[in-house]
């Protein structure tokens, strides 16, 4: 097992880690639709698997790994989980989201508090919503 790297970036808060069916995928997914950059990746041993990836959405940690039922750990759907992200330009990350394959499940749209939201769901049954000031 690799040790925890001197220089791995600070967090604080909550940090969202998930468990999807297919990590890899799901990487490159949230690289087009939000520009998360890869800090870590860690592989099963079978070569396929991800048992961790530490990406950089919006300058925060998220991480995400496959379902390892052999570790007690199989996949279960998510539920009641909305994964924010404050923005400063909701159109922008709206678009590149929805043009990487999310599917809309409200509008993007200015709500009744003032800032521009919007929510939708990736191919692996996460809710994410975009929120961010209407443009002047």
């Amino acid at each position: 097992m690799p040790e925890v790297s001197e220089t791995a970036p600070k967090m604080s808060g909550v940090v969202s880690y998930i468990m999807v069916s297919d990590a890899r995928a799901a990487t490159a997914l949230y690289e087009k639709a939000f520009g998360a950059k890869i800090i870590q990746q860690l592989p099963m041993e079978d070569g396929k698997r991800l048992m961790h990836c530490h990406l950089e959405i919006n300058e925060g940690a998220f991480m995400i790994h496959d379902p390892m039922p052999e570790h007690g750990m199989p996949l279960v759907k998510a539920q009641a989980v909305t994964l924010h992200l404050p923005v400063d330009d909701p159109e922008l990350w709206w678009k590149r989201a929805v043009d990487a394959g999310m599917e809309v499940t409200l509008d993007l749209h200015v709500a009744f508090w003032g800032d521009q939201y919007g929510q939708f769901r990736d191919p692996f049954g996460l809710l994410w919503a975009v929120v961010g000031p209407v443009k002047k």
